[in-house]
């Protein structure tokens, strides 16, 4: 499981450090891709096949299945942790999510996200007023 909330920024390579607790995780591989609201997703092989799977199964017959999976896997790519524990970002994935030098990888139960700091800074303010709603419209007791 992946949780928490950790800065790193990313050289003039692309490359940026993924936090130790969530290397032993994600494995020496996983697969990074567009996420939802301007944020990158990364999955384990295992929870990527698992997503995939879900998205084979959608009907090719609705155009918002069709969208959403070109979006996903058109973005998808492998990476590869280095002997530091670094990735190579696709230029792609940086220019879509923002990231441009400080980010913040938060874990998200199966999955981790990277985002620019400052667009997790404006999403952060802008859902912390409502994350009590948020709970009681979802019927979530904590």
């Amino acid at each position: 499981m992946f949780m928490g909330e950790y800065h790193h920024n990313i050289d003039i390579k692309g490359r940026m450090i993924i936090p130790s607790k969530f290397r032993e995780h994600l494995g020496d591989a996983f697969v990074l891709t567009r996420g939802l609201d301007r944020c990158l997703f990364g999955y384990p092989y295992e929870e990527w096949k698992q997503l995939e799977e879900k998205l084979k199964s959608l009907p090719l017959t609705k155009k918002d299945a069709r969208s959403f999976t070109r979006f996903f896997f058109s973005g998808a790519s492998e990476c590869e942790l280095d002997k530091q524990g670094r990735i190579n970002i696709a230029t792609p994935l940086l220019s879509y999510a923002k990231l441009e030098k400080e980010c913040v990888v938060i874990g998200v139960s199966n999955r981790i996200e990277i985002w620019s700091k400052e667009v997790w800074e404006e999403y952060f303010t802008d859902s912390e007023d409502t994350f009590a709603d948020m709970a009681e419209n979802m019927g979530f007791d904590i």
